[in-house]
């Protein structure tokens, strides 16, 4: 499950972004996919990196301006596509949690051997670095989960209840192409941003991409009913979490309540809450220097040595 290193493949122009920004592939548990990562080729031993994990139907595209922050800060960081999207070999017939499980746990079996790592998830992604904090084989110094779904309210019973896109499988005929991609276009931005006018076109295209035709869009809602289903026991082991853990959630997210957020934080006590009432579903999307700069506050708290017994911890800024 070692993940090796292969030909990097071109990125387009609009995503290409800085230079700091190194494109390439690997495989991980058997699975080909795309990294983004930040920072010096070759870790100090010891030193911390973050590692990104994004949303269903997202791509590791999604955290490029995160790490635009993160290089300025010098921070070592690494983003992902998970199975089944973005350049990702696509995930395989079954259920899909325990196949992203097996895939982040190599990720964190290379990480982790050049020190200390903090997972650092959006909602799909949030999720998994959940599970991954108290189901996988390596130990994790922190997690961060924004707008984790499953807690409160299903995410995507709401986008799918709430939008036309839920009609499309309903349809006796194929819906023309140029309607699914209106559809598309008119909806992303308003699940993923909190103000939907100043969403960016690249991000936008990203997304709606997914969605050229009817074949396409029922394909992908299909996925997401089956994952519906499998995020009502996604968190069996949650009482067994240990780690330290920040939740964020966010006021404006049209698809996670911050209802989810603080149930998240009051089954793991120890947890320490955010909630950003300016935010929508994607912050990394709405803010980026902003929570690229909570994240590197948290992973130099919870990669830092211990403290002696009875010394208390510096509190997070605007945390719960």
């Amino acid at each position: 499950m070692t993940a090796m290193e292969r030909v990097q493949p071109e990125t387009p122009a609009s995503l290409a972004g800085p230079e700091w920004i190194r494109a390439g592939e690997r495989s991980y548990a058997g699975v080909r996919t795309r990294v983004l990562e930040v920072g010096p080729r070759r870790l100090t031993r010891g030193a911390p990196r973050i590692v990104l994990l994004h949303g269903y139907c997202d791509s590791a595209d999604t955290w490029r301006p995160v790490l635009e922050q993160l290089a300025e800060a010098g921070i070592s960081a690494v983003a992902v596509d998970l199975p089944g999207f973005g350049e990702a070999d696509p995930l395989r017939p079954g259920a899909m949690l325990p196949q992203l499980d097996q895939f982040v746990d190599a990720i964190l079996e290379e990480q982790t051997k050049h020190g200390k790592v903090v997972l650092a998830g959006n909602s799909l992604g949030g999720t998994m670095g959940l599970r991954a904090a108290y189901g996988s084989r390596r130990r994790v110094a922190g997690v961060i989960s924004i707008a984790a779904p499953g807690f409160v309210d299903s995410w995507l019973v709401r986008a799918v209840g709430t939008y036309p896109l839920r009609l499309w499988a309903a349809l006796p005929l194929p819906v023309p192409k140029f309607v699914v991609r209106g559809v598309a276009e008119y909806v992303v931005p308003r699940l993923l941003y909190a103000d939907h006018d100043v969403a960016a076109d690249e991000h936008v295209r990203r997304f709606t991409s997914l969605f050229p035709d009817y074949r396409a869009a029922t394909t992908r809602l299909d996925q997401a009913r089956q994952l519906v289903e499998e995020l009502a026991e996604a968190y069996d082991g949650l009482d067994q979490l240990a780690t330290p853990l920040l939740v964020i959630a966010c006021g404006k997210d049209r698809l996670v309540t911050a209802a989810s957020g603080r149930r998240l934080h009051s089954l793991v006590p120890h947890s320490r809450l955010l909630v950003r009432e300016d935010w929508g579903h994607c912050p990394q999307l709405d803010d980026p220097a902003t929570l690229a700069e909570l994240m590197a506050y948290f992973t130099a708290g919870a990669t830092r040595k211990r403290r002696r017994r009875g010394v208390k911890s510096e509190p997070l800024a605007e945390a719960g």
